[in-house]
């Protein structure tokens, strides 16, 4: 009798699924797309409801070949493709070139474990084709956008440059928080602080200014902070109030996506790719005693913060018998998921909260241990009792001046037992020896001078964050949308922080100018809801479609009217044939062109002007990139081999 077939994405995860099953079925791997729109053509009839043209990937044809082999003597085929509407869409591709005639069913589960695996396939289901229709919808918006838009950037600014529906937008956040920095005009201000004592006692208040007369302080120049501080000497030094308090902090709720790349980025330094991939090595499965493969923890593109009843009994009784019951609240803590969240999804979390990071360590590489210990402690923590703080606070009145210093001391650590790195205390004050009516004497006045700060450029974790509040993108989006921004240069990463190019602001510009709505914020996350709401069966595919492209196709001919091609001639002539030489834009960012093109193919980098620092070199040094970012090296290479992060005599960036 022939097999079953087990169709999934990774061939990472045949071996262990394949285990968990046993003998009556087979895995296979479709290593993610074989079908998909063509690369050449639009591969859209937008005419007939924008219906797409999906065809066998170019270079994927000896996969699905395979494919068909192993499938060919199957009388079912189970498809247990990603949890989620792309990995929906992939199996569902699938069946017509390898499934016909045959039983198909659909299987998922959140962890690669073998009773979830195992579960899943006692309840296999049909396709979700509302979700299929929701990623087929996506699909043809990107590629309308990008096949439509990109060719006039190859008229306005270079060839080989392409738009994306919401990397574009994700560009103009970039872009429009550096003119914020660049246009920023720093304002001065001024705090003061005094150190106060009361007489027979040793402790020093140090407390800072809060109030003149009742309003807020507000002191912004260094005269009118002067006159202040000499009033303020004038006065006696009164305490008005002590209040002390009891204050609790409730933990994190476990990781979403976008939690999860913003505290890898934060604590880590992952950045949103390398996150998004040491995750997936830990959800497909590692090799731990005994040599079992089991997946460390579940699925990791949700924007979901559910748990499921079996994992919260289990950490539930894990935190009781490790930590004891005081740190076990009396009911679960509860956390509510964004309105978009698919609620069939969990948070990302241990697949067996039993499986302690340092249980584990020897098996995993550094990243992965890191990423593992970071998921385990937020998830346990989540589900552990308050911590809690005494909040202690003394004010102080000096005529019409009111001062204040409070702290806190931690009275029961809760969740941060696990110390996950976020003990925040305040400086202990000592109230026991002060009442209300003491007077105390004035040691110092101590004014400072602050300058109010731009805003900071975006990180991944910042920039994640924005993602997910103004509605861009999705859990399984974020990583991508930024490595491509980066690989097309369109920004650049600097130790993790985010700046525009010079080739990113003039395409921003050209795309704002011409195509507002696509690059408005709003309408790009109402996009984003209305395939939710395809997926959840209250709109269809062709009237979201529709909708969108009848104002696109008007901005799109305005473009096309309107844009014309500009030569930015520079006062140097081609060394082959005697022509003017223009400057052009390319993937790699700016460069030197014949104006002859394509009857002269000279063409030479843009040099930064300064001479290469090797002795007797005479190159100049160019901006180059590579995978680990920007760097320096010399006009003359292969010949010479100098490479620099810095510009000679230039400051190293912190």
């Amino acid at each position: 009798m022939a097999k079953s077939v087990v169709v999934v994405e990774s061939p990472a995860k045949v071996k262990t699924i394949n285990k968990f099953l046993g003998s009556k079925f087979k895995v296979v791997s479709s290593m993610g797309h074989l079908i998909d729109l063509p690369k050449s053509t639009l591969g859209i009839d937008i005419e007939d409801d924008f219906k797409p043209k999906f065809i066998v990937v170019r270079n994927k044809t000896k996969l699905l070949t395979k494919l068909k082999k192993e499938t060919k003597d199957a009388e079912v085929i189970y498809f247990a493709t990603d949890p989620d509407r792309e990995g929906e869409a992939i199996g569902w591709n699938l069946i017509e070139h390898i499934a016909d005639g045959k039983k198909v069913y659909r299987v998922t589960f959140q962890e690669i474990t073998q009773e979830a695996v195992l579960k899943a396939f006692e309840h296999p289901r049909d396709f979700d084709t509302k979700k299929v229709d929701a990623q087929v919808a996506r699909r043809i918006l990107d590629r309308v956008v990008g096949y439509k838009i990109s060719p006039l950037l190859w008229k306005k600014v270079g060839s080989r440059l392409s738009a994306g529906r919401v990397q574009s937008v994700a560009l103009r956040i970039i872009v429009e928080r550096e003119r914020e920095i660049q246009n920023f005009v720093p304002k001065e201000y001024w705090d003061i602080g005094v150190d106060l004592k009361k007489d027979g006692c040793e402790d020093v208040v140090s407390a800072s200014l809060e109030k003149i007369n009742d309003e807020k302080a507000a002191l912004s120049t260094q005269e009118e902070t002067a006159r202040a501080v000499a009033d303020i000497k004038k006065h006696e030094f009164i305490v008005s109030d002590i209040s002390q308090k009891q204050v609790r902090r409730r933990a994190y709720p476990p990781f979403t996506t976008s939690t999860l790349q913003q505290e890898a980025f934060n604590k880590l330094r992952f950045n949103a790719h390398k996150t998004m991939m040491v995750a997936q090595q830990l959800y497909e499965g590692i090799e731990v005693a005994g040599g079992e493969a089991v997946g460390l923890i579940t699925y990791m593109r949700t924007d979901s913060v559910q748990i499921s009843g079996e994992a919260l009994a289990k950490v539930r009784d894990f935190i009781k018998t490790r930590y004891g019951g005081r740190y076990l609240p009396e009911e679960p803590n509860r956390y509510k998921s964004k309105k978009s969240a698919q609620e069939a999804h969990e948070a990302v979390r241990p697949t067996d909260v039993r499986r302690k990071p340092e249980d584990v360590k020897k098996f995993l590489d550094a990243d992965q241990h890191k990423l593992y210990d970071l998921i385990w402690n937020r998830f346990v923590s989540s589900q552990m009792t308050l911590a809690e703080y005494e909040q202690r606070r003394i004010e102080i009145t000096a005529g019409p001046y009111r001062f204040g210093a409070s702290g806190s001391v931690m009275t029961f650590d809760g969740f941060l037992v696990l110390d996950n790195g976020i003990r925040e205390e305040e400086p202990k004050i000592e109230l026991a020896h002060y009442r209300p009516g003491d007077s105390l004497e004035l040691l110092s006045v101590n004014p400072t001078q602050h300058f109010t700060k731009p805003p900071a450029r975006y990180t991944d974790a910042s920039l994640v964050k924005a993602m997910e509040e103004d509605g861009i993108g999705r859990p399984s989006t974020y990583a991508s949308i930024i490595q491509t921004l980066v690989v097309r240069n369109y920004v650049s990463r600097e130790r993790g922080v985010f700046t525009p190019t010079e080739l990113g602001i003039r395409i921003c510009d050209l795309l704002v100018e011409y195509f507002a709505k696509i690059m408005d914020i709003g309408f790009t996350a109402q996009m984003e809801e209305n395939l939710d709401l395809i997926e959840e069966g209250k709109l269809n595919s062709p009237t979201l479609l529709r909708e969108f492209y009848q104002p696109f196709k008007e901005e799109l001919a305005y473009a096309e009217g309107h844009i014309v091609k500009e030569h930015d001639f520079v006062d140097q002539h081609c060394p082959d044939c005697g022509r003017q030489m223009v400057v052009k834009w390319g993937r790699r960012g700016k460069f030197l062109s014949c104006s002859g093109f394509p009857q002269c193919r000279f063409a030479q980098p843009v040099t930064s002007g300064i001479k290469c620092p090797q002795e007797g070199c005479g190159g100049e040094l160019i901006r180059r990139r590579s995978r680990r970012g920007a760097f320096y090296g010399c006009s003359r290479y292969p010949q010479c081999t100098y490479v620099s992060r810095d510009l000679p005599g230039e400051t190293k960036k912190e």
